[in-house]
């Protein structure tokens, strides 16, 4: 999972824009007509792939495919597509997804935050 995470943030949310707001390699790689949207959408289907490697079943699998479809096909749309690139993050969706459905079916454990607190004084 923790690849997968890493994946979905280098994507979607890496690099961060004034104003707050994040988009990914998908939105920049995405900006060269047709082999830049080819490119993010085959490096997509690797999160799927993986779900797939990792069990989940078939009706996760195609939400997450027409995620990483409707990215691909919007995307290849000339300036809206762009757009839409940098707002959907089919990515960090998919890893989300997968998420929540491996620690329901006790796969892995929730995520918690795991800290030491220390008095400052």
């Amino acid at each position: 999972m923790a690849r997968l995470d890493l994946l979905a943030h280098l994507l979607d949310t890496a690099i961060l824009l004034p104003g707050n707001r994040r988009i990914g390699l998908d939105a920049i790689v995405g900006l060269i007509p047709v082999i830049g949207d080819a490119i993010t959408t085959a490096i997509s289907s690797y999160i799927v792939w993986e779900a797939r490697r990792l069990g989940a079943p078939r009706w996760l699998i195609a939400r997450m495919a027409a995620n990483v479809a409707i990215d691909g096909v919007v995307g290849a749309v000339p300036l809206i597509g762009d757009l839409f690139d940098a707002a959907f993050k089919a990515n960090r969706r998919n890893v989300q997804l997968l998420r929540r459905h491996l620690e329901r079916s006790g796969a892995l454990k929730p995520s918690v935050i795991d800290v030491t607190a220390t008095r400052i004084d």
